[in-house]
């Protein structure tokens, strides 16, 4: 499925990095991904008398994709995050026209010799996990301390003022649940009409919001050490407190609730973020981010389950999330909001 792809691979990376000769071998399709297409290859080149053989990863627009996102945000923000030091792999090439690989696509290094945690996974961080838990919400707090403008991310889209946060998010995935439902969804427009009647107070900060910050979108080494940050496509300007109630969220870690994403008590997932962004989770405005969470995850679970049902994009992920992740964030949206109708 992959190899056709090759030839055109290597022209274009060799003319854009001024590697003659530059090869590409290995491209074979990742599994998963419902935004973007992901492949793994290697380059080989020559570079000042020696041969070099890299591992890298491209991410090519999909021809019908889950959730409409801008590659050029994600490109820019491993861009952004890679130069504050930040876990993330190194951008290499971001191509927005057609001509090369059909669909727009971006480039950026592999990161080798790591393990994802899965939600299917009992024990994904076994030993590691307070050690990666530390790591994974210290990284949280430093992406919502950092100042969007001071990093080249102030024009992304997303909210305006630390006002408008709570409003522009909730009628982004309104919109997305009105396009997509193929069924009512009576718990989903019940979570909303909540939350619009019941709006946090302002931001504390407009930050840049990774957007899917969760179990699955890092990698980890075999020594419990954080690696990589994946998966920007979601990437906006909004209320850092959003980017905590999602990795928060149920889902993340449903063989033990307790802990934040199987990792660390919620307790502590807090504190570490609080003392890394310098900010506060309010309870109030935090209780508001937590059922948005899974209003978000219902709304791209509705997604899923309509692009899988009209063969839009076949991935059984798309399948599983319709089916399976769809009754969780259902469950617990209807338990959150019978407790405080």
């Amino acid at each position: 499925m992959s190899d056709d792809i090759s030839p055109r691979l290597a022209r274009y990376l060799g003319d854009k990095l001024a590697i003659p000769g530059l090869e590409v071998a290995n491209l074979v399709r990742i599994p998963g991904g419902a935004s973007r297409e992901t492949y793994r290859f290697r380059a080989r080149y020559s570079e000042n008398g020696k041969s070099v053989d890299r591992g890298l990863i491209l991410r090519r627009d999909p021809p019908a994709s889950l959730i409409n996102t801008e590659r050029s945000i994600e490109f820019r923000a491993y861009q952004a995050f890679h130069k504050l030091g930040l876990p993330v792999p190194e951008p290499i090439a971001l191509e927005l026209e057609t001509a090369a690989l059909d669909r727009p696509f971006f480039i950026m290094e592999e990161i080798e010799n790591c393990s994802v945690g899965s939600i299917l996974q009992p024990d994904p961080y076994g030993a590691h996990r307070e050690k990666i838990g530390k790591q994974f919400f210290e990284t949280l707090g430093t992406i919502a301390r950092a100042n969007p403008k001071e990093i080249g991310l102030g024009d992304i889209d997303g909210a305006k003022s630390p006002e408008e946060c709570w409003r522009h998010e909730i009628e982004r995935w309104e919109r997305e649940i009105d396009e997509d439902e193929r069924e009512p969804q009576p718990i989903a427009r019940a979570a909303i009409r909540w939350l619009k009647k019941n709006p946090p107070p302002p931001a504390q900060k407009l930050s840049v919001v990774h957007g899917d910050y969760r179990t699955g979108n890092f990698l980890f080494d075999s020594d419990g050490n954080i690696r990589a940050i994946l998966d920007w496509e979601m990437a906006h300007l909004g209320d850092p407190l959003e980017d905590l109630g999602w990795a928060l969220d149920p889902l993340w870690g449903p063989a033990d609730t307790s802990r934040a994403g199987g990792l660390v008590s919620h307790a502590d997932a807090i504190a570490i973020w609080e003392k890394a962004s310098g900010l506060k989770a309010d309870p109030k405005a935090f209780l508001w981010w937590q059922i948005f969470a899974s209003l978000k995850g219902a709304a791209i679970w509705i997604s899923a389950a309509r692009e899988y049902s009209e063969a839009r994009n076949a991935d059984p992920v798309n399948a599983f999330s319709g089916w399976f992740c769809l009754a969780f964030h259902n469950k617990v949206l209807a338990d959150r909001l019978a407790e405080l109708i």
